[in-house]
């Protein structure tokens, strides 16, 4: 009878064994059904999108290589931009006026009621300079003018142009500028 109790289990532990391994074995095949219902048109198509991302992202990587092996010049480009667009706190005033008069006299404009205003800029060892002026003269003088600010050796920034009266051919502005020097 010991001998049927022992044979009973072993039964019992087989059929359990083997209940699990086809239960697993469904499971696999169900997973693999699923994946065989898949298009093979579709299956293509996700490789070539995957194939593409891949692509897309090697092409990120080396421009950010790229990007990483210029900032050492891109430094040296803003030192050297530093130094010579932005004037010195000490003659910048008399730079920068000396600078708008002969931009406007090359314009044929006339320059009346120049503010300044400065502010310091925390962190960055420049002060930025608001200018305030006023213009007057014909449209193409204006826009020589204008155009006279952006060759300038110096660096100005145009915030603001505001019209505040026009005569028979001439007009008058507000100009408002920034500028920075170095501190």
């Amino acid at each position: 009878m010991i001998e049927t109790s022992n044979w009973s289990r072993t039964k019992t532990i087989v059929t359990v064994v083997l209940a699990v391994l086809i239960a697993g074995n469904l499971a696999v095949g169900v997973l693999l059904w699923r994946s065989a219902g898949q298009n093979p048109a579709e299956m293509r198509a996700q490789l070539d999108r995957l194939t593409l991302e891949a692509k897309l992202r090697q092409a990120d990587i080396q421009r950010a290589r790229k990007i990483r092996a210029s900032l050492p010049q891109v430094g040296k480009d803003c030192d050297a931009f530093y130094q010579t667009a932005f004037l010195d706190g000490a003659s910048g005033y008399s730079s920068v006026d000396a600078d708008l008069s002969s931009i406007a006299d090359k314009a044929g404009l006339h320059i009346a009621d120049t503010a300044y205003k400065e502010t310091n800029v925390e962190k960055h060892g420049v002060k930025e300079i608001g200018i305030a002026t006023t213009v007057e003269g014909s449209y193409t003088a204006i826009i020589q003018f204008i155009g006279g600010l952006e060759r300038s050796r110096n660096f100005y920034l145009l915030n603001d142009l505001s019209l505040t009266s026009a005569k028979a051919g001439t007009i008058r502005l507000q100009l408002k500028l920034r500028t920075f020097f170095r501190s």
